[in-house]
């Protein structure tokens, strides 16, 4: 199923499909989708909205043209940076973060600065072989404020994320691969298609199990390993105090079902 094209007023595109998966276009790509204030809302909107939807599983976001998001457009920057940054309601890394459905991130070109943040609030990333990400805030005298200082180290590793912030040195797809950045690296053609792929293969999953996943995993990494460990044991617990006997039946129908002949989905 082909996403439809996005009409040119709408820059930030929603589209949702019936088996559960939902992609939200970034769709400035004559201004390499660099965001406005009012993109900036109207993202935020979206991915609030789609958390709240039932019918939707997993969220694939991604850019128009040849760049996911070059950051904020710096000929608005005051209206952007002035505004009410602690308003949560219009910061779509925020509401990100609060959403507990998995977000793919299918970086289809440059993640500039705050596209380099968007890009990190999602929970894994699908990257063409076009994409590069830059953090350029010491270059042009802007503050992170979408979590880029913090999070890159954690996940490249503090000596690795001092240099991508200091020097504003673009990051290929290939090196991001290897560094534990992106997960899987495709043609430009094949990048929907392979986001897609990964959405639906957690779909077929306990739908209530991701999303407590996703939970368990983005709570236990603020923790050091010990209460990291402690909290998966106490959730671990709560769940297995609450399902009836009901779910443990269609636990064991599911694992019977593994046995049939049927060939095991793959990633």
């Amino acid at each position: 199923m082909e996403i439809p094209s996005p009409p040119p007023d709408k820059l930030i595109f929603v589209h949702r499909e019936p088996n559960g998966i939902a992609f939200v276009l970034i769709n400035r790509p004559k201004a390499l989708n660099s965001l406005t204030r009012p993109m900036i809302e109207d993202m935020a909107a979206a991915i609030r909205s789609l958390a709240s939807d039932d019918s939707v599983r997993v969220i694939i976001l991604s850019g128009s043209g040849r760049a996911f998001c070059s950051g904020v457009d710096l000929t608005a920057a005051e209206d952007v940076f002035k505004g009410d940054v602690k308003d949560v309601d219009v910061d779509p890394v925020v509401q990100m973060e609060l959403c507990k459905k998995p977000i793919i991130g299918a970086i289809n070109g440059f993640a500039v600065t705050a596209g380099f943040e968007i890009a990190l609030a999602c929970d894994l990333l699908v990257a063409s072989k076009e994409a590069k990400f830059m953090d350029t805030h010491a270059r042009f005298g802007i503050f992170p404020s979408w979590g880029l200082s913090q999070k890159l180290s954690r996940i490249i590793g503090p000596s690795r994320a001092r240099e991508v912030s200091f020097t504003a040195a673009p990051v290929t797809a290939e090196q991001a691969e290897r560094w534990g950045l992106v997960n899987h690296v495709v043609e430009g053609h094949e990048l929907l298609k392979r986001a897609r792929q990964i959405a639906e293969a957690m779909i077929r999953n306990d739908r209530d199990l991701v999303l407590m996943y996703k939970a368990v995993i983005n709570d236990g990494f603020k923790l050091d390993l010990d209460h990291g460990l402690a909290l998966e044991k106490e959730r671990g617990h709560a769940y297995y105090a609450g399902m009836t006997k009901e779910q443990f039946k269609k636990m064991r129908e599911f694992i019977a079902s593994r046995n049939s002949n049927k060939p095991p989905s793959k990633l």
